[in-house]
């Protein structure tokens, strides 16, 4: 299984120099990842770099806590676009996760995924797992089937957890067929990345360049 082509190569840490990014590009270029996934203000870079490789540029917003306003996230969503990106991992408001006011948890994701489809972007929606309930992650995952989202992704790998077996099994029941699942967090070797594409993930995000991906 070619691991490497379902795989965003991921360097979000806020230390992370441009030198680290352009160690990054060179390694999904190496291996042939499906795309590298940075912070907003290196997607102009990693983009010039990867021109014509076939390696997409996917960039986080509304990272890693998902609480700014809506219309920072859609600004984001433009900007990311505007600088040669290719794909966005929004991240939830968890806090109104949190405390039950799903319709304002709705508006934010439609109005993020709406703005990301307008202009051509694949959309990716980070839930947070690690924080959630059982029921909270259902109440969420079917909200994002409504969206139109692209993908319902695990984690940002910022809150202490990250993908599970069980969680991605139990999203990709829940969205159905439309909507793809990416796991993300925590994923340090081959093993455990295809036990996560046996429960159902089409897309994998690691900072760790995984032996033998494209076996």
């Amino acid at each position: 299984m070619n691991l490497a082509g379902m795989t965003d190569h991921t360097l979000l840490k806020p230390q992370a120099t441009e030198k680290d990014i352009v160690a990054l590009c060179h390694q999904a270029q190496e291996h042939k990842f499906a795309t590298v996934c940075v912070n907003p203000t290196y997607v102009q870079m990693a983009a010039k770099i990867l021109h014509g490789t076939g390696i997409g540029v996917a960039a986080v917003v509304g990272f890693p806590l998902g609480e700014t306003f809506t219309e920072a996230k859609v600004m984001e969503v433009f900007m990311v676009k505007a600088h040669g990106g290719k794909e966005v991992d929004m991240v939830i408001n968890i806090g109104w996760a949190k405390s039950g006011e799903w319709d304002a948890v709705e508006r934010d994701i439609v109005r993020v995924v709406e703005a990301a489809h307008g202009c051509g972007l694949i959309i990716k929606v980070i839930i947070e797992t690690c924080l959630l309930t059982e029921s909270e992650k259902k109440t969420v995952a079917e909200i994002v089937k409504r969206s139109g989202a692209d993908y319902i992704k695990t984690s940002t790998g910022f809150a202490g957890g990250g993908a599970t077996v069980e969680d991605v099994r139990n999203l990709k029941a829940w969205v159905g067929e439309n909507v793809k699942v990416k796991a993300s967090g925590g994923i340090r070797t081959r093993e455990f990345a295809l036990e996560l594409v046996e429960a159902g993930a089409e897309r994998l995000g690691t900072s760790a360049v995984l032996s033998d991906t494209n076996v």
